[in-house]
């Protein structure tokens, strides 16, 4: 090889590689940042605390977010992503026809098992400040989940009136997120018992509209 080409090949690699630290040192204040939001919430949080949870100074982080804001947005773009793909991947229409025992367990248990790994989501969400660009995202990822459950449900039940089906949608929605806010309230065994309370809510609520056994899923 050259040395003209060896030369071209390095310098092609530095960005690369100057891109990927960045990419790392993003990940790492935003990490921290979720865990700043999570002890003291949004509102208290500042990008010192975040730079001292991060081990760096604040003249880095600044390199990398102006502001507190612009660091929850980032992270709560990040966590919308992660969860648009868990519910991606727990609504499928293979799914939907298992019996509903199997279907709760299947849906439920990633979108727990998320919400756990990732409290920060729910801190950011219930802050009264904040960005309104986050809040805005969250509802359109919200929406999305309540559609999905809608669309498994006229499934189920095809016979369902568009009103019931809005309303059957609307209250197993909110049973999970109240069940959840109980669920990642506690920890170990207690957190098991309200998981296991939430799904049998559900599967006493959903029963006599969807049935109990495993049903064809055709769209």
């Amino acid at each position: 090889m050259s040395e003209s080409k060896a030369d071209e090949r390095d310098e092609t690699a530095k960005p690369r590689r100057r891109q990927a630290r960045g990419e790392r040192r993003i990940q790492q204040l935003l990490d921290a940042a979720a865990h700043v939001f999570c002890r003291t919430g949004y509102t208290s949080a500042s990008t010192n605390a975040i730079a001292r949870e991060a081990g760096v100074s604040p003249g880095t982080l600044y390199q990398f977010f102006p502001n507190k804001e612009a660091i929850a947005v980032e992270l709560g773009e990040r966590l919308n992503r992660r969860m648009l793909e868990t519910h991606g991947t727990v609504f499928t229409p293979e799914n939907v026809g298992l019996p509903l025992g199997e279907l709760l367990d299947t849906i439920l248990d990633p979108m727990i098992e998320f919400n756990c790994a990732n409290p920060a989501f729910l801190a950011l969400i219930q802050s009264s400040d904040a960005p309104g660009r986050l809040l805005e995202e969250h509802a359109e990822l919200h929406d999305s989940i309540q559609d999905r459950i809608s669309e498994l449900i006229g499934v189920r039940n095809p016979d369902l009136s568009p009103e019931r089906r809005a309303h059957t949608t609307t209250m197993a929605f909110a049973l999970f997120k109240a069940g959840l806010a109980l669920i990642l309230g506690h920890e170990g065994a207690e957190r098991e018992a309200y998981v296991v309370e939430l799904k049998t809510a559900l599967y006493g609520y959903l029963a006599p509209v969807l049935g109990t056994e495993g049903v064809s899923a055709r769209p």
